[in-house]
C-alpha cells in the first residue's frame, strides 16, 4: 500500500512540475516584442536603461530598438508599408510630416496625456505627436571663443560674421535638418519665407559661405572637430551640446535672438503593425509624465508633456527649454517638404559644388 501511496505520489510530484513548467513555458511565450524605430547611441541608451521598464512589466512586453536616423527610419518603413517590421518610430519632425504624407502613421487614439501637450506637438490632428522637445540654435566652442577674446554669437547673422572665416561648419540641408534650418533662418533674415527661398540661395554664397569649413552630411563629425579646435561655430540643439560638453568639449548653446527653430522628435504607431493596440499604449506611455521624467532624468532628454515632473538641474534644463521653445520659429512642414527635394538640388549644384 506504501508503494502504490509512494507512486501516486511521485506521479502527482512529476505532473505538477510538469505543468509548473508548461505554465512558465506558456508564459514566455505570451511575451510580446515591440519594435522602436529611434536614434541608436545615448537615446537607445537611456530608453532601453531607464524608460522603457515599467511599461514591459506592466504588459508583459519587450520593446526591441531598431536604431537609425530618421531618414533611415522611414525609408525602412516605407519599404515594409504592406507588413510593417516596427510598430512605434521616432523622427524628426520635417521626415514626421513626410512619413504621415505616405500613409505611414496610424492616428492616435484619445488618451489622457494629449491635453497635456502644446499645440504645436499634437501634428495632423494627433496622426503624431511630439516627444521630445528641442530646437535647433548655435552651439560655439568656449575654448577658442575665449582665445580669440570673442563674445557669444547672439544671432543666426553671426554665421556670416568674417571674423569666424575657416571656423564654421554647416550639415548640408539635403542631409539634416540643423542645416536646413540654418538655411531658412538666413533667408528669413534677407526677406524670405518657406514660399520663398530666393533671398537665401542669393545671400548665402557671399555671406555665410565663406565661413564654412566644412558641409557635412551629419553632426557625428562635429564633436569630433570641435574636440580637435577646429571648428567655432555651428546650429545645434541644447540637448546635443549638453551631450558633448558631458565628454569634456568646450562647447557651449546660444540662443539666438530672432528665435531658435523648433525640433521635435516625434513619435508615431505605424500604420497596419501587427500589434496596433500595443503600440497604441506604448506611444501612450511614451508621452506620460512617468516616461518623460525618467528621460529628461536620465539623459536630459527635454518633455513634451507639460505636467512632467523634474526637480534640481533637470527641473532648470526643463525650465530653459520650455522658455526657448516659447520664442521658437515653427516652419511649414509641408510646404517645406513639398519643395525640399528642388533646394536639395539646387544646394548641391551652386552651394556646396
Amino acid at each position: 500500500m506504501t508503494t502504490v501511496h509512494q507512486g501516486l505520489k511521485l506521479a502527482l510530484h512529476g505532473s505538477l512540475a510538469l505543468l509548473a513548467t508548461l505554465a512558465a513555458s506558456t508564459g514566455h511565450a505570451q511575451q510580446k516584442t515591440l519594435y522602436i524605430g529611434m536614434n541608436g547611441g545615448n537615446q537607445e541608451r537611456v530608453f532601453t536603461q531607464n524608460v522603457f521598464g515599467p511599461f514591459e512589466k506592466e504588459n508583459n512586453v519587450k520593446v526591441v530598438v531598431v536604431p537609425g536616423g530618421s531618414g533611415d527610419l522611414l525609408a525602412k518603413v516605407q519599404a515594409s508599408k504592406a507588413k510593417p517590421q516596427m510598430h512605434v518610430m521616432l523622427l524628426d519632425d520635417g521626415v514626421m510630416y513626410r512619413a504621415i504624407s505616405m500613409g505611414l502613421c496610424e492616428r492616435m487614439k484619445p488618451n489622457p496625456y494629449l491635453q497635456d501637450l502644446p499645440p504645436t506637438a499634437r501634428i495632423k490632428g494627433d496622426m503624431a505627436v511630439g516627444m521630445i522637445m528641442s530646437m535647433t540654435g548655435l552651439a560655439y566652442n568656449t575654448k577658442i571663443f575665449s582665445e580669440k577674446g570673442w563674445a557669444p554669437p547672439t544671432s543666426w547673422k553671426d554665421l556670416a560674421d568674417p571674423k569666424y572665416k575657416g571656423k564654421v561648419v554647416v550639415q548640408s540641408i539635403s542631409a539634416s535638418t540643423f542645416g536646413l534650418h540654418a538655411f531658412l533662418m538666413i533667408n528669413r533674415l534677407n526677406g524670405g519665407d518657406e514660399k520663398n527661398v530666393e533671398p537665401g540661395f542669393k545671400a548665402w554664397p557671399k555671406t555665410v559661405g565663406p565661413n564654412i569649413i566644412e558641409y557635412i552630411p551629419n553632426s557625428a563629425k562635429v564633436a569630433e572637430m570641435a574636440q580637435a579646435g577646429e571648428v567655432a561655430l555651428f546650429p545645434y540643439t541644447p540637448g546635443q551640446t549638453a551631450l558633448l560638453k558631458s565628454r569634456g568639449i568646450p562647447v557651449e548653446y546660444a540662443q539666438p535672438k530672432e528665435g531658435s527653430v523648433l525640433l521635435m522628435a516625434a513619435e508615431c504607431v505605424i500604420a497596419n503593425n501587427s500589434e496596433p493596440e500595443l503600440s497604441q499604449k506604448l506611444a501612450a506611455y511614451l508621452i506620460s509624465p512617468e516616461a518623460q521624467a525618467a528621460a529628461l532624468k536620465a539623459g536630459s532628454f527635454p518633455p513634451s508633456n507639460r505636467k512632467t515632473p523634474a526637480e534640481g538641474d533637470a527641473a532648470k534644463e526643463k525650465a530653459r527649454i520650455e522658455g526657448y521653445a516659447s520664442s521658437s520659429v515653427v516652419l511649414d512642414w509641408d510646404l517645406v517638404n513639398e519643395h525640399r527635394p528642388v533646394w536639395n538640388t539646387r544646394w548641391n549644384r551652386t552651394i556646396e559644388r
